[in-house]
């Protein structure tokens, strides 16, 4: 069972607190949340799109197969060409075969890690049958990050009815924590079921956790409000996205914005004007 400091690190994580967790102090080395925790503070810093800093927390010695997946992901994140980024994947795909055999020092945790930081790589290179594969699609029952990373693909490719297959599933075995209720979030707000009502109450229950700073969960809010004809509330909720991201928008936040400027008083300019 985790400890109270990882369960905290790891809800963090899951709701896209990453600032706070590239922020944040890495326990004593000696301890067994070190290595947990610093895996999720390098996935932290490449969903801040800072390859670099991840990398430079890695030991370059290290024979755990997890870190050795997060150092490769960062790598296929930073790559300057295709090269490079093709052999990141490699380097993934080798690790996935090693976490195979039976001489494998690592445990079922450091397994689902590789096979989840693989998955990911492989989806955002396009690969996604490959990236299913890897996440065990359809055949899981202990990687709930797995299933999440699924659903996602499967709603990036219009498949809703495959991942709310997948969700269920997933529920027939996984506890009632945060990421459950997320992936039925995240279904839902592209589905649109009972009017975004379910994904929309679940985004204002975590953002009313004064301990979480999540400019993206306030972006998914703000897109449902914006879905649900709630111009000005979506608006604030992009702006506050935009503060708590120090003034510059991430991709997500950027194009929801233009999208409330071109339906709400402001003149269709100053959507264009938010591309530029």
């Amino acid at each position: 069972m985790d400890s109270s400091e990882l369960y905290h690190v790891k809800q963090q994580f899951i709701l896209g607190a990453y600032k706070s967790l590239a922020d944040l102090a890495l326990p004593d080395p000696s301890s067994p949340d070190y290595n947990p925790t610093l895996l999720y503070k390098c996935r932290a810093y490449i969903a801040l799109d800072k390859p670099h800093d991840a990398l430079e927390l890695v030991p370059d010695d290290t024979d755990d197969v997890s870190l050795k997946a997060v150092s490769a992901l960062a790598r296929y994140v930073g790559a300057a060409d295709a090269a490079a980024k093709d052999a990141s994947l490699e380097e993934l795909r080798d690790l996935c075969v090693e976490i195979e055999g039976d001489d494998i020092e690592a445990d079922e945790k450091q397994k689902g890690v590789v096979r989840v930081l693989a998955g990911t790589a492989f989806a955002v290179a396009g690969e996604v049958e490959e990236a299913l594969e890897t996440l065990g699609v359809g055949a899981n029952v202990d990687n709930l990050e797995a299933v999440a990373i699924c659903v996602q693909i499967y709603l990036s490719i219009s498949r809703p009815d495959l991942a709310r297959k997948e969700f269920e599933r997933a529920k027939r075995w996984a506890e009632d924590d945060v990421l459950v209720q997320l992936i039925e979030a995240s279904i839902g707000l592209v589905t649109g079921r009972d009017g975004y009502a379910d994904c929309n109450s679940f985004y204002t229950e975590q953002l009313g956790n004064p301990s979480l700073s999540s400019p993206h969960l306030l972006t998914a809010r703000g897109v449902t409000r914006l879905l649900r004809g709630e111009v000005p509330a979506a608006q604030s909720d992009f702006e506050e996205a935009v503060a708590q991201q120090g003034g510059a928008a991430d991709a997500e936040t950027l194009a929801a914005m233009a999208v409330t400027a071109g339906l709400g008083a402001a003149k269709p300019a100053e959507a264009e004007q938010l591309w530029r």
